[in-house]
C-alpha cells in the first residue's frame, strides 16, 4: 500500500465509489468525501497528498473550493486534480487558473487518471535535487522547497515550484512548449500545451511583487528562456 493519501471530493456516490475501488486498486489510500463541508472536516483530521476535486457540486463549487485552498496557508500547496464534465479549453483553463495543477473531463479512463496522479505526485517532490540554486537574489532550496528572493518568502504552489526549479536550473536555454512539458510534467503525461502558459503566468505573478517576473522571458515563437540578462 502507498505511503500516499488522497481525498476524493465528488457528490455522486458512484463515481466516488468507482474512484475509490481504482485508487485502492493502484494502492493509494483514498478518503471520499460527498461536498465541499465532507471535505474540511475530513482535512481537519488527516492532511491529504493530493484531492481529486469535482467541479460541479452542489453548495461550494470545486472551483470556489480550488481558490479557498489556495488562499490558505495550511492548504496552498496541496495537489487538486480538478475532474469535471466540462470539456471546453476555456474550462480546463479557468481551473488551472485558480490553482488547479491538473485538469481531466469525465469521461476519463481510469489509467490515465492514474498516470496523471503519479506525475503529478512526482513533480511536487522533489528528489535528488540541488539542494541550493541563487540567481541574482533568487534562491530556491529543494531540501526544504523554500523559494526567497533577497531573504523574503516567495509563495508558489507545486507545480509553480516545479517549474521555477527547472528554469533556474537550466539559465540561459530557450525551452519550447514541448521541452518544458516533458521536463517539468513528464514524458507520456496527457497535458496540453496551453497548461504551460497558464503556469507560466502563475510563476510569473507570483515573482512581481519581488521584482524578478523579468527573469523568466518569452522568446516569441519558441518559447521560454529563464535568465537575469534582458
Amino acid at each position: 500500500m502507498s505511503d500516499k493519501n488522497l481525498l476524493v471530493v465528488e457528490d455522486e456516490a458512484p463515481i466516488r465509489d468507482m474512484l475509490r475501488f481504482a485508487l485502492e486498486r493502484a494502492e493509494f489510500r483514498v478518503g471520499l468525501a460527498q461536498d465541499v463541508p465532507n471535505a474540511r472536516l475530513q482535512m481537519a483530521e488527516s492532511r491529504p497528498d493530493l484531492i481529486l476535486l469535482d467541479w460541479m457540486m452542489p453548495g461550494v463549487s470545486g472551483i470556489e473550493f480550488a481558490r479557498e485552498l489556495r488562499g490558505n496557508a495550511t492548504t496552498k500547496d496541496i495537489p487538486i486534480i480538478m475532474l469535471t464534465a466540462r470539456a471546453e479549453e476555456e474550462d480546463a483553463v479557468r481551473g488551472l487558473n485558480v490553482g488547479c495543477d491538473d485538469y481531466l473531463s469525465k469521461p476519463f479512463s481510469f489509467p490515465e487518471l492514474i498516470a496523471r496522479i503519479h506525475a503529478v505526485l512526482r513533480r511536487t517532490v522533489p528528489g535528488g535535487e540541488e539542494e541550493r540554486v541563487v540567481i541574482a537574489g533568487l534562491e530556491v532550496d529543494a531540501a526544504s522547497q523554500r523559494v526567497t528572493v533577497k531573504g523574503e518568502p516567495v509563495h508558489l504552489g507545486p507545480t509553480e515550484y516545479r517549474l521555477l526549479y527547472f528554469f533556474i536550473t537550466h539559465p540561459d536555454r530557450v525551452y519550447t512548449r514541448e521541452q518544458v512539458l516533458d521536463r517539468v510534467w513528464g514524458h507520456n503525461v496527457y497535458v496540453e500545451e496551453r497548461t504551460v502558459d497558464v503556469h507560466i503566468r502563475r510563476l510569473r505573478k507570483a515573482l512581481e511583487p519581488h521584482g524578478v517576473d523579468d527573469m523568466i522571458q518569452t522568446v516569441r515563437g519558441t518559447g521560454y528562456r529563464f535568465s537575469e540578462k534582458i
